[in-house]
């Protein structure tokens, strides 16, 4: 069911089954109840950090991002409550060649052991390289051990994962443009075992809409025919987009001219629902196979930053000709049906213009104020803030978990959030740059039940901030 921005709506959980509430004022008398629909509902981001490779297997969604100096994985059986699992680191590796600026991590089964490609640094990004390692048993969450360094040819290579083309396994990756110089290019090589390349390296040229990066390509795959898609330009420009090229059934992949390249980007900014460098994503099936998502990063601010970026997903389409249509990236918060064959969950959401004393509403203690400033920054185009030491907002919930998605600005301060009276916790709502719907705090998990959520202004801020203001936006029920 599409939710209409124009009809503000209340969420009840009732009985364990979420409905909806028209948008009536909180002294109306018996409330006309919609249709059940949260249930199989989600909102973006599912993930806090960049670069995820996203999948289903055995009843459960895993997720891996860049985390910097690991490898950290989330899991959850429902999509719409991923957002606020703990992450599991499953590797950290002991030595100083190949510790940090850890990115990108990818994975694959093959004869029921998972293999996590990777790239990583001694500390210069000159010195990049791909690395695998292999699970012990069967659960993607390991525990893994090192297996090797994948595909060196002596050059600066990141972003590796394996590629089936007419049965046989290949490595596709981002290196160097030839001589060095102009755009980072693709390079394919073929595979022997999940952990070892043979044979030399063929660059598959790639167009790209700017002078910049090739990097992050992943297939798609389709009535048997393999797309690779990636990603072009500079991830921290509002510009970061997805490029595609196809190959024939039957063709060689490794002659570079059998790859067609498809003119223009098929997934880019979209500037209407406030969503600037989408790309470095991965493909995953629905649990009942019937349907093709994809996970990318994207951010919510134009501003060239690197910071910000966090994971969403969104379903995509076929077109007539059997290539993919990936539409345009949904604005955060846009509520979209689960995944087919998804378990679904009972969370919901909580606007801050759902106000009220009652359950799942906002009661203001204060001086607050509200507008739609934040535009597309903000869920449903709206939030609330204030900078008046003591000033409250009081929630009322019921549920086992919460989480705040937030504007976070150069002008914020720092917010005290308790659950049920309990002890304070101090979160910090600066940043050096505007962006809204950020993840700024989740609850520790907790009975489930009726619970009340206050967040307090401290006037308190960091020393880099130019005001105390706190803003309340989105909550997220679990």
């Amino acid at each position: 069911m599409r939710l209409d921005s124009s009809v503000r709506r209340t969420a009840a959980a009732v009985g364990g089954v979420v409905l909806l509430l028209s948008g009536l004022p909180a002294a109306s008398a018996a409330p006309e109840l919609e249709v059940a629909a949260l249930s199989q509902t989600f909102r973006n981001p599912v993930n806090a950090s960049a670069d995820p490779s996203l999948m289903f297997d055995n009843g459960r969604y895993y997720v891996a991002t860049t985390r910097g100096n690991r490898i950290g994985m989330w899991s959850s059986a429902s999509l719409a409550t991923l957002l606020v699992q703990p992450e599991q680191v499953v590797w950290r590796d002991a030595d100083p060649s190949r510790n940090k600026q850890v990115w990108a991590p990818a994975f694959r089964k093959v004869d029921g052991r998972w293999y996590i490609y990777y790239t990583a640094s001694d500390g210069a990004d000159a010195n990049h390289r791909m690395y695998v390692i292999e699970s012990e048993g069967s659960d993607p969450l390991g525990p893994y051990h090192f297996k090797t360094k994948i595909a060196d040819f002596g050059q600066y290579a990141i972003d590796g994962e394996p590629i089936t083309v007419n049965g046989q396994q290949y490595f596709v990756w981002s290196g160097p443009g030839r001589g060095q110089g102009g755009p980072a290019q693709l390079y394919i090589a073929r595979m022997s075992n999940p952990w070892t390349v043979t044979g030399g390296r063929v660059a598959i040229p790639a167009s790209g809409g700017c002078n910049e990066v090739r990097e992050g390509p992943t297939p798609l795959y389709r009535n048997g025919r393999v797309f690779l898609t990636y990603s072009s330009c500079d991830t921290g420009k509002p510009d970061y987009q997805l490029w595609m090229k196809s190959i024939a059934n039957g063709a060689d992949p490794m002659v570079a001219s059998n790859w067609v390249q498809h003119p223009g980007p098929i997934f880019s900014r979209n500037d209407e629902t406030g969503v600037w460098g989408p790309g470095h994503h991965s493909f995953f099936k629905s649990p009942d196979g019937t349907e093709d998502w994809i996970a990318y990063h994207g951010k919510n601010t134009s501003t060239y930053t690197y910071s910000f970026r966090t994971s969403r997903v969104q379903k995509i389409r076929w077109n007539p000709d059997g290539t993919p249509n990936l539409g345009r990236p949904r604005a955060a918060g846009a509520t979209q049906t689960l995944p087919s064959g998804d378990a679904g969950s009972a969370n919901y959401w909580i606007n801050d213009f759902d106000i009220g004393t009652g359950l799942n509403q906002i009661e203001y203690a204060g001086r607050w104020n509200s507008g739609s400033a934040c535009g597309n920054q903000c869920f449903w185009g709206n939030d609330h803030w204030s900078g008046e030491t003591n000033a409250s907002a009081t929630i009322r919930f019921t549920g086992i978990k919460v989480a705040l998605l937030s504007v976070l600005d150069t002008g914020n301060g720092i917010a005290a959030i308790s659950i049920d009276g309990g002890l304070e916790q101090r979160i910090d709502y600066y940043s050096s740059i505007r962006v809204g719907e950020q993840r700024s705090y989740v609850s520790p998990t907790l009975a489930n039940g009726p619970h009340t959520l206050k967040i307090r202004v401290t006037g308190d801020k960091n020393p880099a901030s130019t005001n105390t203001v706190i803003s309340l936006d989105r909550i997220e029920v679990y």
